[in-house]
């Protein structure tokens, strides 16, 4: 009689990352532009601003921008911005880069979770999403998240 055994090996596989989503109202306490090259148009400034974020996520960010102004007004910036506060129920920080764009009196941006910015509670957090808003009437910004097993 032969005997045939079978080798089913059972390789854990990582279940995907759970996934979640933040709004928030997004208030700018503060804000500066400083010109650093007019030499030509359009305009290059650097921007300094403090927000408030109230919702699904909580806290405070610096930001600072680089943004090329055009004469109509229009503009586009890259930015960086430290974020302090509660996500998801988790307490800690994070690196968000952006990309904006300004159009008449609209403001609309994307950004992503720098990977290795998350601090405390928030280390391997990950995450894209964006806001939009008009100047003086603040934004609402959302985040789609996630973190990295680790």
């Amino acid at each position: 009689m032969t005997s045939k055994t079978s080798d089913h090996s059972t390789d854990s596989v990582a279940a995907p990352p759970a996934r979640g989503t933040a709004t928030a109202k997004i208030a700018v306490r503060n804000s500066e532009t400083r010109p650093y090259d007019e030499s030509a148009g359009p305009v290059l400034a650097v921007l300094s601003l403090d927000e408030t974020f109230s919702g699904d996520w909580e806290g405070e960010s610096t930001v600072r921008a680089l943004q090329l102004r055009r004469d109509d007004g229009s503009a586009t910036m890259i930015s960086l911005q430290r974020f302090r506060g509660m996500l998801g129920g988790r307490r800690g920080s994070f690196v968000l880069e952006g990309r904006e764009t300004i159009e008449g009196k609209t403001i609309s941006a994307t950004w992503s979770v720098v990977p290795g910015s998350g601090t405390d509670a928030l280390a391997g957090l990950r995450g894209e999403g964006g806001f939009e808003g008009a100047f003086g009437q603040g934004s609402v910004g959302t985040l789609n998240y996630w973190f990295e097993a680790g």
